[in-house]
C-alpha cells in the first residue's frame, strides 16, 4: 500500500514538473527560399563536391535559423529538397546521401560526430539547432544497405529515402521520417515497405511529420491526427502550384482547418516551376503565409501558436459535412449543366447567370448547393458551380468529391476550370454545401491574386461554408475539397 502511494506521489510530482515547463504558446517559423541547384551532368559527382553544394545551401539556412531564434522561435521548418535540390537519377543522388540512424540511438551529432560518420550534414544541422537553442526540421537523403536476403533490396544493394529529420534545441536527433508517397518524378528514391507514423513530444505540444505528396493520402497523414492525436504537423514540401484548387497556401490552410491541427508548411521558392507558398496555419485559419510569383526573394515567416489547439476556445466545432445538403431539395434544374475539366478531372458545371440566386449541380452521388449574391454581375466575368465525384488518376490515384464555385478564365464556357489568378467580381454572400460521402472535407476560399481570406468565412456544423459579409477581394474560388480515402485503389508496392 505504501509503495503504491509513493508511486502515485512520484507520478504527481513528475506531472507537476512537466506542467511547470510546458508552454501555453510557442513561436513557429518556416523558411521559403531559392535552393542552389547542382549542375545536371548525368554522372555522379564526388562526395566532396556534393558536400560543397549542400554547405552552400546550409549557409543560407543557417542565417535563417539564427534570425528565427533571435526573434524567439522555438522551431523552424525548412523545405523539401532544400539542401541539395532535385533533378537526380538514382546514381546521381547517392553522393548526397548519409546514413541516418534511428532517433532511439540518443545521438547528438554536434557533440559526437564520429559515432555514425560520415555525417557532415547531420552534424551541421545538429549544431545549428544546438547553438541557437531551437528545433530544426530539415529534409535530406538517407541510405540504408540491404542484401539478397531481402527480396525487395534494389540491385545496387541499398535503399535510398527522401527523409525529414528533426533536431531538438540541444542538437539531439529526435525524429526521422522516410517519405512514403513519392511523387511521380522521384525515381531516385525508394519508399519504405510500410508508411511510417512518426511523432515526438516537446514542451510545446505533440508533433507529427510527413512530406509534400503525403498530404493527399490517408497514411501517414490522417493517421497522425485520427489515432496519434498530434497537435502540430511539420511539412517540408516542394509544391508546384496548380490552380484553382491545389495552390500551396490554399490547400495547406484548408487541410489544417479540415483536420483541426496546426500545420507548418515550408515550400521551395522557384517561380519557374510554380513553386511558392509557405504558411503557419491553425485550425481556425492562417497565422501567417507567403505567396510570391513575382520575385525570387526568400522569406522567413514567424507566428505564435497554441501548443494544444484542441483546448483553444476558437477550436472549430464538429461538422457533419452532408447534413444541410441532404436536407434540401435541388435548387435548380440541370438544363444548363455542361462539362469541363479541372486538372484532368471531368467536372459537371452550371453557370451563375443571375447576380444572385440558388443553384445545384450534381455528379454521381454528389450534389452541390450554392446560395449567393454578387455585388455586381459583370459582363466580362463568368462564374460556375461545379461538382466532381470520381477517381483522380494523373500524378497519383485518389478519390475526390469536390464542390466548387469558381471564376472561368474567360467568358467562353470552354475555359471554365482553367487556371486563373485574378478576378474583379465580389460576392456579398455565399453558402456552399454538398451531399458528401466522406467526412474528410477541406474548405478553401481563394481570392484574387492568389490570396487567402482569413476570418472572412465560416464553417457551420451542418456542413455549410458561408460568408455573410463578403470578402475583402474578388473571389477566385470557394471550394469544399473532399477526399474519400476508402475508395482509393490499393497502393502499388
Amino acid at each position: 500500500m505504501i509503495s503504491f502511494q509513493l508511486h502515485i506521489y512520484a507520478t504527481l510530482i513528475i506531472y507537476s514538473i512537466l506542467q511547470a515547463f510546458a508552454l501555453d504558446s510557442y513561436i513557429a517559423a518556416v523558411y521559403e527560399y531559392s535552393v542552389i541547384l547542382p549542375n545536371v551532368t548525368g554522372d555522379p559527382v564526388s562526395s566532396d563536391d556534393a558536400l560543397a553544394l549542400m554547405n552552400k545551401n546550409m549557409d543560407i539556412l543557417e542565417r535563417a535559423i539564427k534570425e528565427a531564434a533571435h526573434q524567439g522561435a522555438h522551431i523552424i521548418v525548412m523545405p523539401e529538397d532544400g539542401i541539395y535540390g532535385w533533378d537526380f537519377k538514382r546514381d546521381t543522388i547517392f553522393p548526397y546521401l548519409e546514413d541516418i540512424p534511428d532517433p532511439q540511438m540518443n545521438w547528438i551529432p554536434c557533440t559526437d560526430p564520429e559515432r555514425f560518420a560520415p555525417a557532415a550534414v547531420q552534424e551541421r544541422l545538429s549544431c545549428m539547432a544546438r547553438n541557437n537553442s531551437i528545433y530544426v526540421v530539415a529534409n535530406i537523403g538517407d541510405k540504408k544497405p540491404c542484401n539478397s536476403s531481402d527480396p525487395m533490396c534494389p540491385s545496387d544493394g541499398h535503399y535510398q529515402y527522401n527523409t525529414n529529420v528533426v533536431f531538438n534545441s540541444k542538437g539531439k536527433l529526435v525524429a526521422r521520417y522516410h517519405k512514403y508517397n513519392l511523387f511521380m518524378s522521384e525515381t531516385q528514391f525508394d519508399h519504405p515497405k510500410e508508411p511510417e507514423i512518426v511523432t515526438f513530444n516537446t514542451p510545446f505540444g505533440k508533433f507529427g511529420i510527413f512530406t509534400c505528396f503525403d498530404i493527399l493520402f490517408h497514411d501517414p497523414a490522417v493517421t497522425l491526427i485520427s489515432k496519434l492525436h498530434v497537435d502540430t504537423v511539420l511539412f517540408p514540401t516542394a509544391w508546384m502550384n496548380v490552380l484553382p484548387h491545389l495552390t500551396a497556401i490554399e490547400f495547406h490552410s484548408a487541410w489544417a482547418m479540415g483536420m483541426g491541427v496546426n500545420f507548418l508548411a515550408a515550400n521551395i521558392h522557384n517561380t519557374g516551376m510554380n513553386m511558392t507558398g509557405s504558411g503557419i496555419y491553425a485550425p481556425d485559419g492562417p497565422r501567417a503565409y507567403h505567396y510570391d510569383m513575382k520575385t525570387e526573394n526568400s522569406h522567413l515567416l514567424l507566428a505564435k501558436l497554441s501548443p494544444h489547439p484542441r483546448l483553444s476556445p476558437t477550436y472549430p466545432v464538429a461538422v457533419n459535412w452532408s447534413s444541410y445538403a441532404t436536407s434540401v431539395k435541388r435548387f435548380s434544374p440541370d438544363d444548363h449543366d455542361f462539362s469541363g475539366v479541372i486538372f484532368f478531372d471531368d467536372f459537371t458545371f452550371t453557370e451563375l447567370i443571375k447576380p444572385e440566386g440558388n443553384r445545384t449541380v450534381c455528379q454521381k452521388d454528389l450534389c452541390c448547393h450554392l446560395s449567393y449574391r454578387m455585388a455586381e454581375k459583370r459582363e466580362d466575368e463568368v462564374y460556375v458551380l461545379g461538382a466532381f465525384d470520381g477517381l483522380h488518376v494523373v500524378e497519383g490515384e485518389y478519390y475526390l468529391q469536390i464542390c466548387t464555385l469558381l471564376k472561368c478564365k474567360s467568358t467562353d464556357l470552354k475555359t471554365c476550370g482553367q487556371p486563373v489568378d485574378t478576378a474583379q467580381t465580389r460576392f456579398e454572400t455565399f453558402s456552399l454545401s454538398g451531399t458528401f460521402g466522406t467526412r474528410y472535407i477541406f474548405p478553401e476560399v481563394l481570392l484574387s491574386e492568389v490570396q487567402l481570406a482569413p476570418g472572412e468565412f465560416q464553417i457551420l456544423s451542418d456542413g455549410r461554408l458561408i460568408s455573410q459579409n463578403g470578402t475583402s477581394k474578388p473571389v477566385l474560388t470557394v471550394t469544399l475539397f473532399g477526399r474519400w480515402y476508402e475508395k482509393d485503389p490499393p497502393q502499388p508496392q
